[in-house]
């Protein structure tokens, strides 16, 4: 671990001399800046360990050398002050050094689709839907709807749309999964408590640099937007139907008023899917050369739980319950989030220890 935290120090004074010798070329300065601005609190954690480390080597070296009882006392009292402090400084700059997720700073697009319930299940959509905007809201992020197919009573039987904000992916790649509800709906006469679904999907939000898709691949279609019920409400064929031959992949978009915005839309939603693929592909043979697996996010598994009639929400994955559901409802899912980031962060953690015991033997 020391040899990589010598090379950060190293690229980061590499990064304060070329910023200086950068002249005019604002591009590149704006590259060394992002750079420098992303190592920078790794780097002060780095110095602060070797401080401390320096400072536990010198007292105990004064304790071995210096006959001085007061001395030797203040010694022994710095050597157990910082033996205590080493540990967390070692473990916070451990997850630090943590392998970055590539899409973490992306914007996300959400695909809520209502599951097993019928009208209850839409309607739950619609509640998760509404959660996440008042989330975004708390953050600062701007949201956006894509593609939304509504049924009459205000449910959607499925809703796609943008996140955009820093880090948006990072905090909310957590919630993909099948999410349940328990409580009596509206729709029910004899008051009984049903158990609904809705799926959730997060996908990092691509630029076209990064998913390259040849025209070939593609079949589109365009055709009229329709309304509620069924009825077309443009005249013009502005809809758009996209269809990935590879894969079968198909996404349409009818919610704008011109065909290229839908088409620009799909795409979108069309590289996102195929990018979180391939992602996964990706981590599924990390998995099998680490003989454990990383983020597996397991998404056939219910992950959480919102039980109307307890006031309760439970997230199932770190097994954390929180009684005020009108609260998440609203938006305040932060707990949920940060424990399962410190669930994440822990595995990876053990995953990277067991391959460092097994090189060592």
């Amino acid at each position: 671990m020391l040899e990589k935290l010598a090379r950060i120090e190293n690229r980061y004074e590499e990064l304060n001399r070329l910023l200086f010798e950068v002249g005019d070329d604002y591009q590149r300065a704006a590259e060394l800046n992002k750079e420098r601005a992303e190592l920078e609190p790794l780097v002060e954690k780095i110095r602060a360990y070797r401080q401390a480390h320096k400072r536990l080597e010198d007292a105990r070296r004064l304790l071995e050398t210096e006959a001085d009882a007061e001395l030797r006392l203040l010694a022994e009292q710095e050597i157990a002050e910082l033996e205590e402090e080493m540990p967390a400084l070692e473990a916070e700059l451990k997850k630090m050094l943590l392998p970055k997720d590539p899409r973490d700073d992306k914007n996300v697009i959400m695909e809520i689709r209502a599951g097993a319930g019928g009208e209850e299940a839409a309607l739950f959509a619609a509640d998760l839907f509404r959660m996440y905007t008042r989330y975004a809201e708390r953050q600062g992020w701007k949201t956006e709807i894509l593609s939304a197919n509504e049924i009459g009573i205000g449910g959607y039987k499925e809703i796609i749309f943008t996140i955009h904000g820093h880090g948006a992916y990072s905090r909310l790649k957590y919630e993909s999964g099948a999410h349940r509800v328990q409580r009596v709906p509206v729709t029910e006469a004899s008051g009984r408590i049903h158990t609904s679904t809705a799926t959730v999907a997060v996908l990092a939000e691509v630029d076209e640099v990064d998913v390259n898709i040849p025209e070939t691949d593609l079949e589109i279609e365009v055709y009229r937007s329709s309304g509620a019920g069924g009825q077309n409400v443009q005249k013009n064929a502005t809809a758009v139907r996209i269809t990935h031959k590879p894969t079968g992949m198909v996404v349409t978009c009818q919610d704008e008023r011109s065909q290229l915005q839908n088409k620009t839309r799909a795409l979108s939603i069309l590289r996102a899917r195929l990018y979180a693929i391939e992602e996964e592909k990706r981590q599924a043979q990390i998995a099998r050369e680490r003989r454990a697996q990383v983020g597996s996010g397991e998404r056939a598994e219910k992950i959480r739980t919102y039980n109307y009639p307890q006031n309760r929400v439970t997230d199932h994955r770190v097994n954390l319950s929180i009684y005020n559901l009108p609260a998440v409802m609203e938006g305040e899912i932060d707990a949920f989030i940060e424990a399962l980031i410190m669930q994440d962060q822990a595995e990876r953690l053990a995953t990277g220890e067991a391959e460092e015991n097994d090189d060592r033997a």
